[in-house]
């Protein structure tokens, strides 16, 4: 039961890809709806959860937030120290100098979604109508996971072929996260510490590389309602859960 309802994440995940697809040739709109939704996602879902279950600290400050800091560094010290950053200002297709980037946040990605079905298994546990609600909301979120993990492969000049494939790749982590709640429980503190760096890896992509490549076309208000939307977007489907 728990592994067909995660199937609605699959579907909605590749509609998602399907729309990064589809609208590629608004592209600086595309953008700046892709940093909306991840912004939106690091301030109303993966932080929230990483937070959520009175955290262990380090010299005080809870270790999710500390390493939602080490994943933004770590990020930026890559980018710039290895090469791979190029002028905002520019308009080419991605950074076709850094696939790995884009391969390395679409793992992230996938593994988030892989989190998400284990959240759909782990609720129906506690009883049908806990675990209809959070599935609700993972579906509607996963539409967005989906969008993000094609988009973000793409801009780092990985081809169609390879950003197919990572879309499918998290289209399938749902059930496999569905699967995992039968025989697996993740111990909390790694869950958290790995939500906590993969937000603050998601906050660098979104703050400092695609929002400035969004804003260096020339449909400034426009990129600037995507963005507010893919924000409110996930603002209500986070709401769901809650």
């Amino acid at each position: 039961m728990v592994v067909l309802v995660a199937l609605g994440s699959f579907i909605t995940t590749l509609l998602g890809g399907y729309a990064a697809l589809r609208i590629g040739s608004y592209r600086y709109l595309v953008l700046g709806l892709a940093a909306g939704l991840m912004l939106g996602a690091v301030a109303f879902d993966l932080l929230p959860e990483a937070l959520s279950q009175r955290p262990w600290s380090l010299f005080g400050i809870p270790a999710p937030l500390v390493a939602f800091v080490l994943g933004f560094l770590v990020l930026h010290f890559i980018e710039h120290t290895v090469g791979i950053h190029r002028g905002h200002g520019s308009d080419d297709a991605g950074n076709s100098d850094a696939p790995g980037v884009g391969i390395l946040a679409a793992s992230g990605l996938i593994g988030h979604s892989v989190m998400d079905g284990f959240a759909i298994g782990a609720a129906f546990q506690a009883g049908a109508g806990a675990g209809a609600v959070v599935a609700v909301a993972v579906i509607g979120h996963d539409f967005a996971d989906g969008f993000n993990t094609y988009t973000v492969t793409s801009l780092y000049g990985n081809d169609r072929r390879r950003a197919l494939a990572l879309l499918a790749a998290d289209a399938v982590a749902p059930l496999a996260g569905a699967a995992l709640t039968l025989a697996v429980t993740i111990p909390h503190r790694l869950l958290e510490l790995y939500l906590g760096f993969f937000a603050g890896f998601l906050m660098y992509l979104a703050s400092a590389d695609i929002l400035p490549r969004a804003h260096a076309g020339h449909r400034i208000p426009a990129t600037l309602a995507c963005t507010l939307g893919g924000v409110l977007f996930m603002l209500m489907i986070v709401g769901l859960a809650s």
